[in-house]
C-alpha cells in the first residue's frame, strides 16, 4: 500500500513526466487538485476512483485535514493511490504535510517530482529566471503563507537581493506585494512580468513596472516575475506573447493595446541581455511608463 505524491507539471499534458503517466495508468485512486486538467485526468486507469479535492479561491474548499483523511483512508484500502498536484508536490503543494500524515498512519509514501510553474511559467514566456549578465540567482516565494507561522517572509531582504523574485499564488495579493517591496526599497520601475495560465492555450503575459502591479485585477492562476529578467523576452513569437491579441488596463484604468514582442524591447532594458535593440515605432512601451 503506497500513496504516490505526483507532480502534474504546469498544465500542458505533454509536460507531465513519463513515470507519472505510467503510474496513473495503474492507479486505483487518483486524488487531484483544481489545476489538474481533464486531459491529464484522462490518463488515469478506467477503473480508478477520481476524487476532486481542489481548493477554489472563490468557492468551496477542501481543508487539508479532510484531504489527509481521504489519503489515509484510501491508502489503507488500495495498493496504488496517486495524490496528483499541479506543478511539483513539494513546491508550495503541501506535499510535506501529507507525507508526514501518511507515514504517521503507517502508509508508505513515494514522490514523483513535477515541473514547477515557478520555472516553467517564466520559461514559456521567454523569461530566464537566471541570466549571467542580469541575475545570478532566483528566489521563489508564496504570497499565501500560513497565518499561524511565527516568522513571515522578510520582504526587506527580498527587495535588496538584486536577483529574480518569483511569486506564486500572488494574484489576489498583488497590491500588497507591490507595497511591501516598494516600502522595502525596491525601485518603482523594476520590471514585472505576469504569466497567466502558463503552458495552456490561454497563456498570456503582461509586462509592467512594479509601481503598477496590482492596479488592475490579476487573474488566477498567475506566476509573477519581478526583476530585470522580466523586462523583455529573450525569445520572440512564443505562445501568449503576441500581446496585440488582448488589452490591459493602463495606469489610469483605460484599456490600451499590448505590444507585440519586438515592440517591447527598449535598449535600456535589454543591455544586460547582450542586445542593443531599439523599439519599433507605432505602439507605446508599457514597461517604461511612469504614469
Amino acid at each position: 500500500m503506497t500513496v504516490h505524491l505526483v507532480g502534474a507539471g504546469p498544465g500542458d499534458p505533454e509536460l507531465i513526466t513519463v513515470k507519472a503517466v505510467r503510474l496513473l495508468g495503474r492507479a486505483d485512486v487518483v486524488v487531484y487538485d483544481r489545476l489538474v486538467s481533464a486531459e491529464i485526468l484522462a490518463m488515469a486507469a478506467p477503473w480508478a476512483e477520481l476524487i476532486n479535492v481542489g481548493k477554489d479561491p472563490n468557492g468551496e474548499r477542501t481543508t487539508q485535514d479532510q484531504i489527509n483523511t481521504i489519503l489515509i483512508d484510501r491508502g489503507h484500502q488500495h495498493d496504488t493511490v496517486v495524490r496528483l498536484k499541479g506543478g511539483d508536490p513539494f513546491v508550495f503543494g503541501r506535499g510535506g504535510e501529507e507525507a508526514i500524515a501518511l507515514e504517521t498512519a503507517g502508509i508508505s509514501v513515494a514522490v514523483i517530482p513535477g515541473i514547477t510553474s515557478s520555472i516553467a511559467g517564466p520559461a514559456l514566456a521567454g523569461i530566464p529566471v537566471t541570466h549571467r549578465n542580469v541575475s545570478s540567482a532566483f528566489t521563489v516565494v508564496t504570497a499565501h503563507e500560513d497565518p499561524h507561522k511565527a516568522d513571515g517572509l522578510n520582504w526587506q531582504a527580498l527587495a535588496q537581493l538584486n536577483t529574480t523574485l518569483v511569486v506564486l499564488m500572488g494574484a489576489r495579493r498583488a497590491a500588497q506585494i507591490r507595497e511591501r517591496l516598494l516600502a522595502s526599497g525596491m525601485g518603482r520601475d523594476t520590471p514585472v512580468a505576469i504569466v497567466y495560465s502558463a503552458s495552456t492555450p490561454d497563456q498570456t503575459v503582461d509586462r509592467l513596472p512594479l509601481h503598477r502591479l496590482g492596479q488592475y485585477p490579476v487573474p488566477n492562476p498567475a506566476v509573477i516575475v519581478i526583476g530585470q529578467v522580466a523586462a523583455a523576452p529573450v525569445i520572440t513569437g512564443l505562445p501568449g506573447t503576441d500581446l496585440t491579441q488582448t488589452a490591459h488596463l493602463g495606469a489610469e484604468g483605460d484599456p490600451q493595446t499590448r505590444q507585440s514582442p519586438r515592440d517591447r524591447r527598449p535598449a535600456q532594458l535589454t543591455k544586460g541581455f547582450g542586445r542593443e535593440t531599439s523599439p519599433q515605432p507605432g505602439l507605446p512601451i508599457v514597461q517604461g511608463t511612469t504614469s
